[in-house]
Protein backbone atom coordinates (compact mmCIF):
# COMPACT_ATOMS: atom_id res chain seq x y z
CA UNK A 1 0.00 0.00 0.00
CA UNK A 2 2.85 2.71 1.28
CA UNK A 3 4.34 2.36 -2.65
CA UNK A 4 1.36 2.90 -4.25
CA UNK A 5 0.49 5.97 -2.25
CA UNK A 6 4.41 6.95 -2.95
CA UNK A 7 3.42 6.47 -6.30
CA UNK A 8 0.26 8.45 -5.79
CA UNK A 9 1.75 11.79 -4.17
CA UNK A 10 4.95 11.59 -6.70
CA UNK A 11 2.35 11.55 -9.98
CA UNK A 12 0.44 14.40 -8.34
CA UNK A 13 3.54 16.24 -7.28
CA UNK A 14 4.54 16.35 -10.46
CA UNK A 15 1.44 17.24 -12.70
CA UNK A 16 0.42 19.96 -9.83
CA UNK A 17 3.61 22.10 -11.12
CA UNK A 18 2.83 21.02 -14.82
CA UNK A 19 -0.67 22.17 -14.51
CA UNK A 20 -0.17 25.38 -12.95
CA UNK A 21 2.42 26.47 -15.55
CA UNK A 22 0.25 25.41 -18.69
CA UNK A 23 -1.03 28.09 -20.73
CA UNK A 24 -4.80 26.93 -20.64
CA UNK A 25 -4.54 27.24 -17.00
CA UNK A 26 -4.09 31.01 -17.46
CA UNK A 27 -7.47 30.63 -19.51
CA UNK A 28 -9.31 28.85 -16.66
CA UNK A 29 -7.65 31.01 -14.19
CA UNK A 30 -9.48 34.51 -16.03
CA UNK A 31 -12.67 32.48 -16.70
CA UNK A 32 -13.13 31.31 -13.14
CA UNK A 33 -12.57 35.03 -12.05
CA UNK A 34 -15.55 36.18 -14.26
CA UNK A 35 -18.48 36.25 -11.02
CA UNK A 36 -15.67 38.69 -9.32
CA UNK A 37 -15.78 40.90 -12.41
CA UNK A 38 -19.64 40.94 -12.14
CA UNK A 39 -19.91 41.28 -8.14
CA UNK A 40 -17.37 44.67 -8.57
CA UNK A 41 -19.70 45.61 -11.76
CA UNK A 42 -22.21 45.52 -8.97
CA UNK A 43 -20.62 46.97 -6.06
CA UNK A 44 -19.37 50.17 -8.52
CA UNK A 45 -23.24 50.87 -9.31
CA UNK A 46 -24.44 50.45 -6.18
CA UNK A 47 -21.55 53.23 -5.02
CA UNK A 48 -22.24 55.78 -7.66
CA UNK A 49 -26.01 55.55 -8.10
CA UNK A 50 -26.64 55.73 -4.53
CA UNK A 51 -29.29 52.95 -4.56
CA UNK A 52 -29.09 48.99 -4.31
CA UNK A 53 -31.66 46.98 -5.41
CA UNK A 54 -30.95 44.18 -3.56
CA UNK A 55 -28.82 43.15 -0.29
CA UNK A 56 -25.36 41.88 -1.26
CA UNK A 57 -25.46 38.52 0.12
CA UNK A 58 -28.78 38.12 -2.03
CA UNK A 59 -26.43 38.64 -5.19
CA UNK A 60 -24.26 36.34 -4.46
CA UNK A 61 -26.29 33.65 -3.37
CA UNK A 62 -28.47 34.33 -6.56
CA UNK A 63 -26.34 35.32 -9.14
CA UNK A 64 -22.37 34.57 -8.10
CA UNK A 65 -23.41 31.30 -7.11
CA UNK A 66 -25.56 30.63 -9.88
CA UNK A 67 -22.48 30.91 -12.30
CA UNK A 68 -20.56 28.70 -9.97
CA UNK A 69 -22.37 25.86 -9.87
CA UNK A 70 -24.29 26.04 -13.26
CA UNK A 71 -21.36 26.50 -15.37
CA UNK A 72 -17.92 27.43 -14.25
CA UNK A 73 -17.13 24.21 -11.80
CA UNK A 74 -18.81 22.20 -14.89
CA UNK A 75 -16.32 23.66 -17.81
CA UNK A 76 -13.03 23.10 -15.25
CA UNK A 77 -14.01 19.62 -14.19
CA UNK A 78 -14.77 18.89 -17.67
CA UNK A 79 -11.73 20.37 -19.33
CA UNK A 80 -9.39 19.22 -16.93
CA UNK A 81 -11.36 15.73 -15.80
CA UNK A 82 -11.23 14.68 -19.64
CA UNK A 83 -7.36 15.91 -19.74
CA UNK A 84 -6.43 13.05 -17.57
CA UNK A 85 -6.12 10.70 -20.29
CA UNK A 86 -6.86 12.14 -22.85
CA UNK A 87 -4.04 14.77 -23.37
CA UNK A 88 -1.25 11.79 -22.97
CA UNK A 89 -2.86 10.21 -26.29
CA UNK A 90 -3.35 13.31 -28.14
CA UNK A 91 0.34 14.69 -26.90
CA UNK A 92 1.90 10.96 -28.04
CA UNK A 93 3.07 11.09 -24.32
CA UNK A 94 1.36 7.90 -23.13
CA UNK A 95 4.22 5.40 -23.80
CA UNK A 96 6.70 7.35 -21.96
CA UNK A 97 4.22 7.74 -19.15
CA UNK A 98 3.19 4.37 -18.73
CA UNK A 99 6.41 2.72 -19.34
CA UNK A 100 7.49 4.16 -15.92
CA UNK A 101 7.54 1.42 -13.23
CA UNK A 102 4.03 3.65 -11.70
CA UNK A 103 0.92 1.51 -11.31
CA UNK A 104 -1.63 3.14 -14.20
CA UNK A 105 -4.07 3.51 -12.10
CA UNK A 106 -2.16 5.92 -9.76
CA UNK A 107 -0.84 7.56 -12.43
CA UNK A 108 -4.92 8.34 -13.33
CA UNK A 109 -5.76 9.42 -9.39
CA UNK A 110 -2.53 11.19 -9.34
CA UNK A 111 -3.44 13.27 -12.26
CA UNK A 112 -6.83 13.51 -11.29
CA UNK A 113 -5.83 14.81 -7.64
CA UNK A 114 -3.48 17.56 -9.30
CA UNK A 115 -5.82 19.10 -11.23
CA UNK A 116 -8.91 19.12 -9.17
CA UNK A 117 -6.96 20.75 -6.53
CA UNK A 118 -5.91 23.54 -9.34
CA UNK A 119 -9.83 23.78 -10.61
CA UNK A 120 -10.48 24.25 -6.61
CA UNK A 121 -7.96 26.78 -5.95
CA UNK A 122 -9.08 29.12 -8.65
CA UNK A 123 -12.94 28.73 -8.11
CA UNK A 124 -12.40 29.47 -3.94
CA UNK A 125 -9.93 32.51 -4.80
CA UNK A 126 -13.25 33.61 -7.26
CA UNK A 127 -16.07 32.93 -4.75
CA UNK A 128 -14.10 34.57 -1.91
CA UNK A 129 -13.44 37.71 -4.14
CA UNK A 130 -16.74 37.93 -4.81
CA UNK A 131 -18.05 37.67 -1.85
CA UNK A 132 -15.80 40.15 -0.30
CA UNK A 133 -16.54 42.72 -2.81
CA UNK A 134 -20.81 42.22 -2.13
CA UNK A 135 -20.01 41.99 1.41
CA UNK A 136 -17.83 44.76 1.99
CA UNK A 137 -18.30 46.76 5.30
CA UNK A 138 -21.38 43.76 6.14
CA UNK A 139 -19.57 40.79 7.09
CA UNK A 140 -20.32 38.68 9.82
CA UNK A 141 -19.46 35.42 11.49
CA UNK A 142 -22.73 34.12 9.88
CA UNK A 143 -21.82 35.27 6.76
CA UNK A 144 -18.78 33.57 7.05
CA UNK A 145 -19.92 30.13 7.79
CA UNK A 146 -22.35 30.71 4.57
CA UNK A 147 -19.18 31.44 2.51
CA UNK A 148 -18.00 28.07 4.03
CA UNK A 149 -20.73 26.35 3.15
CA UNK A 150 -20.88 27.42 -0.65
CA UNK A 151 -17.40 27.01 -0.63
CA UNK A 152 -17.92 23.32 -0.03
CA UNK A 153 -20.91 22.78 -2.37
CA UNK A 154 -18.53 23.59 -5.10
CA UNK A 155 -15.36 21.94 -3.96
CA UNK A 156 -17.94 19.00 -3.80
CA UNK A 157 -19.19 19.73 -7.28
CA UNK A 158 -15.39 19.64 -8.36
CA UNK A 159 -14.85 16.80 -7.07
CA UNK A 160 -17.60 14.25 -8.44
CA UNK A 161 -17.80 16.25 -11.61
CA UNK A 162 -14.36 15.24 -12.03
CA UNK A 163 -13.96 12.19 -11.10
CA UNK A 164 -17.31 11.16 -13.82
CA UNK A 165 -15.03 13.17 -16.99
CA UNK A 166 -11.78 11.43 -15.70
CA UNK A 167 -14.08 8.07 -16.49
CA UNK A 168 -15.27 9.59 -19.85
CA UNK A 169 -12.06 10.75 -21.19
CA UNK A 170 -10.47 7.11 -20.47
CA UNK A 171 -13.19 5.42 -22.18
CA UNK A 172 -14.25 7.70 -24.52
CA UNK A 173 -12.91 9.45 -28.20
CA UNK A 174 -14.48 12.67 -28.13
CA UNK A 175 -15.11 12.56 -24.24
CA UNK A 176 -15.28 16.72 -24.27
CA UNK A 177 -18.59 16.61 -26.61
CA UNK A 178 -20.25 14.08 -24.54
CA UNK A 179 -19.12 16.05 -21.98
CA UNK A 180 -21.06 19.16 -22.80
CA UNK A 181 -23.82 17.25 -23.60
CA UNK A 182 -24.10 15.83 -20.39
CA UNK A 183 -23.22 19.24 -18.47
CA UNK A 184 -25.10 21.83 -20.51
CA UNK A 185 -27.87 19.46 -21.79
CA UNK A 186 -29.05 17.05 -18.96
CA UNK A 187 -27.49 18.20 -16.01
CA UNK A 188 -28.68 21.59 -16.33
CA UNK A 189 -32.15 20.45 -17.56
CA UNK A 190 -33.49 17.46 -15.50
CA UNK A 191 -32.47 19.20 -12.09
CA UNK A 192 -35.71 21.57 -12.61
CA UNK A 193 -37.93 18.08 -13.45
CA UNK A 194 -40.57 17.66 -10.14
CA UNK A 195 -40.13 14.53 -8.42
CA UNK A 196 -37.69 11.82 -7.91
CA UNK A 197 -36.65 12.30 -11.87
CA UNK A 198 -34.43 15.18 -10.71
CA UNK A 199 -32.26 12.74 -8.36
CA UNK A 200 -30.62 11.92 -11.49
CA UNK A 201 -28.53 15.10 -11.61
CA UNK A 202 -25.13 15.75 -9.77
CA UNK A 203 -26.35 19.11 -9.37
CA UNK A 204 -29.34 17.75 -7.45
CA UNK A 205 -27.31 16.30 -4.27
CA UNK A 206 -25.05 19.73 -4.34
CA UNK A 207 -28.21 21.85 -4.27
CA UNK A 208 -29.41 19.70 -1.46
CA UNK A 209 -26.59 21.11 0.66
CA UNK A 210 -27.58 24.89 0.03
CA UNK A 211 -29.50 26.89 2.37
CA UNK A 212 -33.48 27.00 1.63
CA UNK A 213 -34.13 30.86 0.79
CA UNK A 214 -35.93 32.81 3.68
CA UNK A 215 -40.16 32.43 2.60
CA UNK A 216 -41.60 34.23 0.38
CA UNK A 217 -38.68 34.68 -1.63
CA UNK A 218 -37.58 33.38 -4.70
CA UNK A 219 -33.78 31.85 -5.42
CA UNK A 220 -33.19 30.40 -9.35
CA UNK A 221 -30.93 27.72 -7.06
CA UNK A 222 -33.50 26.05 -5.65
CA UNK A 223 -36.53 26.40 -7.99
CA UNK A 224 -38.50 23.19 -7.38
CA UNK A 225 -36.15 21.73 -5.25
CA UNK A 226 -37.04 18.83 -3.42
CA UNK A 227 -33.50 17.91 -1.52
CA UNK A 228 -32.59 14.89 -0.58
CA UNK A 229 -31.15 14.85 3.41
CA UNK A 230 -27.09 16.25 3.18
CA UNK A 231 -26.10 12.51 4.58
CA UNK A 232 -27.44 11.02 2.24
CA UNK A 233 -26.47 13.35 -0.25
CA UNK A 234 -22.91 13.06 0.91
CA UNK A 235 -23.12 9.68 0.67
CA UNK A 236 -24.15 9.32 -2.97
CA UNK A 237 -21.65 12.04 -4.19
CA UNK A 238 -19.02 9.44 -2.65
CA UNK A 239 -19.86 6.42 -4.23
CA UNK A 240 -20.51 8.38 -7.62
CA UNK A 241 -16.56 9.78 -7.34
CA UNK A 242 -15.18 6.31 -6.15
CA UNK A 243 -17.10 4.51 -8.78
CA UNK A 244 -16.10 6.70 -11.61
CA UNK A 245 -12.53 6.94 -10.02
CA UNK A 246 -12.21 3.32 -9.75
CA UNK A 247 -13.66 2.81 -13.46
CA UNK A 248 -11.20 5.06 -14.59
CA UNK A 249 -8.08 3.47 -13.26
CA UNK A 250 -9.69 -0.10 -14.77
CA UNK A 251 -10.41 1.00 -18.32
CA UNK A 252 -7.02 2.87 -18.34
CA UNK A 253 -4.62 0.11 -16.79
CA UNK A 254 -6.91 -2.22 -19.39
CA UNK A 255 -7.33 -0.32 -22.87
CA UNK A 256 -5.45 -0.26 -25.82
CA UNK A 257 -5.06 3.53 -26.69
CA UNK A 258 -4.10 3.90 -30.63
CA UNK A 259 -2.12 7.12 -31.33
CA UNK A 260 -3.00 8.62 -34.08
CA UNK A 261 -0.82 10.44 -36.84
Amino acid sequence: MKPYLDSLRRVCSVFWKLGRQARRTKFFFLFSQLPAGVALIFRLNVLFSGRASATGFYLFTNIIMFFYLQMIILVLALFYGTSVCSEEVEGRTLPYLTTRPLPKSAIVLGKYAAYTAIAAGMTALGLILSFLVLNFGDFSGRAALALARYLGVLVFGLVSYGALFTFLGSALKRSVFFGLLFSFGWENVIQYFPGSTQRLAIAHYLKSFLPAPPSGRFAFLTFRLEPTPPGLSLLILGLVTLACLALAGLVFSKKEYILED
